[in-house]
């Protein structure tokens, strides 16, 4: 023993006299230290984070506790290195501490261990400090003091001190080893759930309904746990194959939410990426925990656009007697326009809600309508379904149907057309048919679309009234 205790205080001695570092250190680090930090949100629920932080390391082996990150990290996607010296520096174990401390579980760790309980004794003015042993926590707590057993007792509970594996915050810990002391640039990246993103876009209608101005923001949903200070912020636009484990699921709870109102003209610039496209910030960001921000992503002006009126057919009308005693069918209204360079735009538009508005006769913007659009390249057509109309009608009746073999129908179809607004419209007949088909008679012309659609295109003057008549053959 006492060779031991002598070659170990020699062992220190000599470290210290040589400047020595001790073979063991521990180091934490928090968002204080970062010298860098980048978020890329993708629409599917999940962010990559790069956290780079300056981190004191002295030679040998350590433990570092990286913390202030996202309480939602997915632990196998952790990537650490050092950038200043990647060969120098290696991580050897790596563990994700997220047993928090709550009331709960601090009192899990002391059973059958002794804490206080300080009472207020209010008859006799003043405050009683008990000494009691913990004997369960579960449903309920469950106390011996004095050799008598206490279910539950008032006041308030006192811990000599925090257990070592309780921590405050999520932390990643890591067992490193590096060949050198020194400052060092640590860059931990990891994926995180909970941090999502949509697009939302504004479209106001001038008063022909043939030009519009279209703003479009990106709203950023943070759930993920932490706060993302000054950080550089990246979008992904794109459908992302993900491989799920059916036993993870988060309950989340949503403490607060905040709308951050950002200023017109930090926008973001666009590039492809691998089959997706990415929208990155030109500036520096916030994105509180719980916290919802919007964050303009484009404003055009004088967009040119074209409003449609379209009435549709159901395949499987022309394979029985058609019946309905209202006539009467929904004339839809379309919104369109090209997404090109030509009209003002042309940057890729992430999938969203659109949104349009229109000034009365009193110069007061109304709500019209909205639709969802999918990932819009460039040179592609948005078509948004945005209500039906009011003055014009339309009115569908089977005047003949005949089942010629059991396979063999044909039926002979009047849609008439009224039209009760102040200016001329073009009214779209889109008949959806199937199978063997041919049309025997018409009396307007159509285009076929394709193998299972033909249309009628109908002008009409205001209060005029036109009927649409065809004869039409389906074999199964």
């Amino acid at each position: 023993m006492k060779n031991v205790f002598f070659i170990a205080c020699f062992t220190f001695v000599f470290s210290l006299f040589f400047n020595i570092p001790a073979v063991f250190s521990i180091n934490k680090t928090t968002d204080e230290d970062q010298i860098a930090l980048e978020v890329t949100v993708y629409n599917s629920n999940i962010g990559l984070v790069k956290d780079t932080r300056i981190i004191p390391l002295e030679k040998g082996e350590g433990e570092l506790r990286f913390m202030d990150v996202a309480a939602h990290i997915i632990p196998q996607t952790v990537y650490v290195t050092s950038l200043d010296y990647p060969d120098d520096f290696n991580v050897l174990e790596q563990n994700y501490e997220y047993d928090l401390i709550s009331q709960e579980k601090l009192l899990d760790k002391y059973l059958g261990k002794k804490i206080k309980i300080i009472d207020d004794n209010k008859f006799q003015d003043r405050k009683d400090t008990i000494e009691a042993t913990l004997l369960s926590n579960n449903m309920g707590e469950v106390y011996k003091i004095n050799d008598e057993i206490y279910l539950g007792h008032p006041g308030i509970k006192v811990l000599p001190e925090i257990p070592e594996n309780l921590i405050a915050e999520p932390t990643l810990m890591w067992l490193y080893e590096t060949t050198r002391t020194a400052q060092q640039k640590i860059e931990a990246s990891y994926l995180t759930n909970n941090i999502n993103w949509k697009a939302d876009y504004v479209v106001v209608l001038k008063s022909d309904d043939t030009v519009a101005d279209l703003s479009g923001w990106v709203t950023i949903d943070n759930k993920s746990g932490t706060t993302y200070k000054n950080s550089s912020l990246k979008l992904v636009a794109g459908d992302i194959n993900r491989v799920i484990d059916e036993r993870m699921r988060y309950k989340d709870q949503i403490l607060s939410r905040e709308l951050a109102a950002v200023p017109a003209g930090s926008g973001f610039e666009e590039e492809a990426f691998f089959e997706y496209h990415l929208y990155d910030l030109q500036r520096k960001t916030t994105v509180k925990n719980n916290q919802t921000k919007q964050i303009r992503l484009l404003q055009v002006h004088d967009i040119q656009c074209t409003k449609d009126f379209r009435v549709y057919g159901r395949q499987n009308w022309y394979y029985s007697q058609y019946n309905r005693q209202d006539p009467r069918q929904a004339v839809e209204v379309y919104f369109l326009f090209m997404n090109s360079e030509e009209n003002k735009l042309g940057m890729p538009l992430p999938a969203g809600v659109m949104r349009l508005y229109k000034k009365d006769s009193k110069d007061s913007q109304q709500f019209i309508g909205e639709d969802r659009i999918k990932h819009t390249p460039r040179d592609e057509k948005v078509e948004l379904k945005i209500g039906e109309a009011f003055d014009i009608v339309a009115e569908r009746r089977q005047m003949d149907y005949k089942r010629i073999t059991t396979k063999l129908f044909e039926s002979e179809w009047e849609l008439t057309l009224r039209n009760h607004k102040k200016e001329a419209v073009t009214v779209s007949i889109i008949e959806p048919v199937s199978g063997n088909w041919k049309v025997i008679s018409n009396s307007h012309p159509f285009v076929k679309k394709d193998a299972f659609h033909i249309q009628f295109d109908v002008q009409l003057n205001p209060d005029e009234e036109v009927k649409v008549k065809y004869r039409l053959q389906v074999g199964v």
